[in-house]
Formats: structure tokens, sequence, C-alpha cells
């Protein structure tokens, strides 16, 4: 959703988006984890090459993305004084 959409929505509907949006940021916390997992492994186990380099794009779109679309539904919760 963009942040048109999400000023359309009602109370509840925010507060439900805002229940979603935390579930997500848990799972993207495991995937994060499990790929800096998978980078110390390939690390330790063969050295620094191509396939480490892909959990890092990962990572970084990851934390990238979720950044983003939380900042604009907290300031919306702010303004309407919900949280």
């Amino acid at each position: 959703m963009n942040q048109k959409e999400l000023s359309d929505l009602t109370n509840e509907e925010l507060l439900q988006e805002a229940k979603k949006r935390k579930s997500a940021s848990i799972m993207n916390a495991l995937l994060i984890g499990f790929l800096a997992g998978v980078i110390v492994y390939s690390i330790a186990k063969n050295s620094l090459g191509f396939l480490t380099l892909i959990p890092l794009y990962f990572i970084y779109k990851l934390i990238n993305n979720s950044k983003y679309k939380s900042k604009e539904l907290e300031d919306l919760l702010r303004e309407r004084n919900l949280k």
C-alpha cells in the first residue's frame, strides 16, 4: 500500500495494518538472521566469494523495504493519535 491508500483506511483497519506490519518485521528479522548465518558459514567454510554477496543483497532489500513502509504507518498513527 502506498501513503494515499493508508490515509484512506479507517482507524480499525489502520490498527490491523500495524499488527500485520509488526509480524512482518519479526519475520524479516528472522530472515536477516538466517542470511547472516549463511554469510558467516560461507566465509568460515570457504572464503569471501560471489555466493556470499547474494545474501548480502537480500539483507539490504529487506532492511530498505521495511524501513520506509513502517515510517509512513507510524506517522499516520501518530497523526490520528491511535498509538
